[in-house]
């Protein structure tokens, strides 16, 4: 026996539907917002992940999937969306009619300690805007992350959003140094990965998730002291926006999200147990990795964490209800069964026959169980006849349709219920 890798997960049929329903609510919400898809290759050169996301991060330090191809050239399973759509849009010069607004639905992964929701292989809704320094960018990518969570079934009861700025480069260099200060005063008391953070990237540190470090963290100097005036006013504009289109947040001054690549606006909505989507605004990374000076925004949402904690606070995802059942009475009304349901699937309704050779009884308890919401059965009688008859199998309710418009009038029938 073979069994799945550690953390990594099955998405089995009777949960197919919620995976639908997320899906479903990101291309629905991506489509009103006016954003196109974008799909990357699952592996790429292992230096666009080192160059992007940062040395000082756990994903670079421990969790990255790294592999030479046969060619000796050093690959890595993709860790994260940004870096990959950042590559494509230099390569393909995206750049020439701005704004550009994508998004994409994609594995990662990451080789990290498998926990609730969060797994070595994870699928992830997210988005990347390309072309504009303004609030008003900031404000629109957090709205349709708002839109689209709310779509899922989440309330501003359910989820909270957390924003803050960690500033431009400039404002954030004299940061680091009080930050370096203020760690290096604790660095006994820190854990191992924070004591390497303090120096290779201080502000990594304040998004440990050990106890110890963040009580210590509570005291740390604060990003919002050292702003320069250019990033206190782009946070109040994004502040205002909110305010204006009227989603609620709170400013967390500690949070930094764990990515190099971040400038100035950083957000999550955060749930009961944990963050379910998280982004910010990353202007540097195209100049980084090649490109011309682009500024970005974007985020990304895991969708097991996702589905995870909607079912936590009672969000539940209909299962799609299939329309007909074909039931064959006898083995010569079998073909007569396979055209019927040949018919109606050319008509837009699904259907279905029987394909293992099951008894009439059998047949209805299959029907049954898979919540078909009508049976028509064919016999000898409706082989000889121009009419068959449909049953409603909520009520037991029996109506008789002509064959020649089968199609229509179930068709008429659903449209009715």
């Amino acid at each position: 026996m073979i069994n799945i890798p550690k953390g990594t997960k099955d998405m089995l049929p009777a949960d197919s539907h919620k995976w639908q329903a997320v899906e479903n609510a990101a291309r629905k919400i991506a489509a009103v917002y006016n954003v196109q898809q974008i799909r990357t290759p699952v592996f790429e050169s292992a230096e666009l992940f080192l160059r992007s996301v940062g040395e000082g991060t756990d994903i670079v330090n421990k969790e990255m999937y790294i592999f030479e191809d046969k060619g000796g050239r050093k690959m890595a399973l993709r860790p994260e969306g940004t870096a990959g759509v950042m590559r494509s849009f230099i390569e393909n010069n995206l750049g020439e009619s701005l704004p550009l607004k994508t998004y994409y639905i994609e594995s990662i992964y990451r080789y990290e300690q498998p926990q609730s929701g969060r797994y070595r292989e994870h699928h992830q809704f997210g988005t990347e805007f390309f072309g504009s320094d303004k609030p008003e960018f900031d404000a629109e990518v957090i709205s349709l992350a708002h839109d689209f969570l709310h779509e899922v079934g989440f309330t501003d009861d359910t989820l909270r959003l957390q924003i803050n700025s960690i500033g431009c480069p400039q404002c954030r260099g004299e940061y680091n140094k009080a930050l370096k200060a203020f760690l290096s005063s604790h660095i006994n008391e820190l854990c191992g990965d924070c004591k390497r953070r303090a120096e290779i990237n201080p502000l990594r540190a304040l998004d440990c998730k050990v106890e110890s470090c963040k009580k210590i963290y509570v005291n740390a100097p604060r990003i919002t002291d050292y702003l320069c005036d250019d990033c206190k006013a782009h946070m109040d504009k994004v502040k205002s926006l909110l305010d204006l289109n009227g989603i609620s947040y709170t400013v967390n001054e500690k949070l930094v999200r764990g990515l190099d690549y971040y400038t100035r606006t950083v957000f999550e909505f955060v749930g009961p147990k944990y963050t379910v989507l998280g982004g910010g605004r990353y202007d540097g990374l195209c100049e980084q990795l090649g490109g011309k000076h682009m500024p970005c925004v974007g985020f990304g949402c895991g969708i097991e964490r996702l589905i995870e904690a909607a079912e936590g606070i009672g969000v539940t995802f209909n299962k799609n209800t299939p329309d007909v059942f074909v039931a064959a009475q006898c083995d010569e009304a079998r073909g007569e069964c396979s055209k019927i349901v040949r018919a109606l699937r050319g008509a837009g309704i699904s259907a279905e026959t029987d394909l293992m050779g099951k008894s009439l009884k059998a047949q209805f308890k299959y029907a049954d169980r898979r919540g078909f919401k009508y049976v028509i059965t064919i016999g000898e009688s409706e082989l000889a006849s121009k009419t068959v008859n449909i049953k409603q199998m909520i009520d037991g309710a029996v109506v008789s349709v002509d064959k020649a418009d089968l199609a229509a009038q179930v068709g008429r029938l659903l449209w009715q219920k």
